[in-house]
């Protein structure tokens, strides 16, 4: 890593870098930009391109200071059409005070004030410059700053501050976008020191699978009873879960196939009172309607 260039009140703790590590914040794609290159550390023998974690956190830092200078935090737009960062938009503008767009962006939000959905922020933080192309875009048109998470294979067109990371992966994608509010309290002064840790976990920041917490939910009620749901009590007098139920004067499905078969025996509808009802009128009739 690079010698840091910021105060020494800024630099980034160890635990800092070893969380960007973990969530692979560092590994690129195989396609380079040429605006990119000052953010490179190295190239992998398997063409995977390493971005300079001190120069992520640098532009962090700075990021974090052009937002807490805007004075309304409802004048910051974040802005996230992939899935793996609507959640980590949505947390951020709830713990900051921004406005989120997480999905589609409407064309025409910056530029056409007719529509329902018009906005003129003073600052937009966005994804990824590819996916966000189109708010990038009319926010050249309008001048509004524009802090994008680039990866080496982004384009940085239009985009003032680049915060290179990896933002193709859903933990490096959410890590950065809680590092990023994490900044900004510090500098509102929301957290007392900096060394005061955040009591908002990274977790919440990262995307989840809808279909893969339905099963989950699913798995835990279909989970069989275990002591602590049902007490210690009911094992020691012998409840077992799922078990059939006993029946007097015998045991287990025969019992029940022994009451069915007699139930059946004795509401015959032969034996019941009015006789054979078919042997009066009904036989007759079918005689006369049926023709072979």
């Amino acid at each position: 890593m690079a010698p840091s260039q910021l105060p020494a009140i800024f630099n980034a703790t160890s635990q800092d870098i070893e969380m960007l590590l973990a969530a692979q914040c560092h590994i690129g794609s195989k396609s380079l930009q040429v605006h990119m290159e000052p953010y490179l550390w190295k190239t992998r023998a398997d063409g995977i391109n390493i971005i300079n974690i001190g120069k992520t956190w640098e532009k962090i830092v700075l990021a974090a200071r052009i937002i807490a200078a805007v004075d309304n935090p409802a004048d910051i737009a974040v802005i996230s059409a992939r899935p793996y960062g609507q959640r980590a938009v949505l947390k951020f503008a709830a713990h900051t005070g921004a406005s989120a767009i997480a999905g589609r962006f409407t064309p025409g939000n910056f530029t056409n004030y007719i529509t329902r959905s018009f906005k003129e922020p003073r600052l937009i933080i966005v994804t990824d410059p590819r996916t966000d192309a189109q708010a990038i875009r009319e926010a050249s048109y309008v001048n509004i700053p524009v802090v994008a998470l680039c990866d080496t294979d982004s384009p940085t067109e239009y985009v003032d501050v680049a915060i290179p990371t990896n933002n193709k992966g859903r933990h490096a994608i959410g890590l950065i976008w809680w590092m990023l509010a994490r900044e900004v309290l510090r500098l509102r002064g929301t957290l007392a020191t900096r060394e005061t840790e955040w009591d908002m976990m990274v977790d919440l920041y990262f995307y989840r699978d809808p279909e893969a917490e339905e099963n989950k939910e699913a798995a835990d009620e279909s989970k069989v009873p275990g002591a602590d749901e049902v007490g210690t009590t009911a094992i020691d007098q012998g409840f077992v879960p799922n078990a059939d139920w006993e029946v007097q004067g015998g045991s287990g499905a025969g019992a029940f196939a022994g009451a069915s078969t007699s139930a059946a025996a004795n509401t015959s509808w032969e034996n019941a009172e009015g006789g054979d009802w078919a042997a009066t009128g009904g036989t007759e009739h079918n005689n006369e309607n049926v023709q072979w």
